[in-house]
């Protein structure tokens, strides 16, 4: 059996460094069993992106903004710079393609998830660890939810 290979969303990175996050617990079991699966986890300029703006906005709004550092200092530790994998140099290629893609649904799919899903498919790559069910609106996408569902990552 090969390598168990998994792209991350944003929501379980800021659940993950966000122990106030309601998804804490469910990021964090998820963490553990793709480490007991030595799943190889792909993390995404776009996702970190979408991670530090909402990690910025949601401390603003807790009137904790003096711990930004410190969460970005997480966000730091659990995805090092060179585990990255840049795809904004693509959108310009893409981006009729990701508009498509937001369009067609009806903008529940966001340009940041286009760009997943396309980058996903482009790279043969099909199970993304989220919590958001917009991705199962996407044909060759399958998504990760829960930790019993990385046992069957094929």
């Amino acid at each position: 059996m090969g390598i168990k290979t998994v792209v991350i969303d944003a929501n379980v990175l800021l659940a993950l460094i966000d122990e106030r996050d309601r998804w804490h617990p469910g990021a964090s079991a998820l963490a553990m069993a793709l480490k007991k699966n030595n799943c190889q986890v792909i993390y995404l300029d776009c996702v970190l992106n979408e991670v530090i703006s909402v990690l910025g906005r949601r401390l603003e709004e807790r009137q904790e903004s003096q711990s930004f550092r410190t969460f970005l200092e997480r966000l730091e530790d659990l995805v090092p710079e060179s585990q990255i994998e840049w795809v904004y140099p693509d959108v310009p290629a893409l981006y009729g393609h990701i508009m498509k893609m937001v369009k067609e649904n009806e903008g529940r799919l966001n340009f940041h998830d286009a760009l997943i899903s396309l980058f996903m498919r482009e790279q043969g790559l099909k199970h993304i660890v989220s919590f958001d069910t917009d991705f199962e609106r996407v044909e060759e996408v399958r998504r990760i939810g829960n930790e019993e569902q990385i046992d069957s990552i094929s």
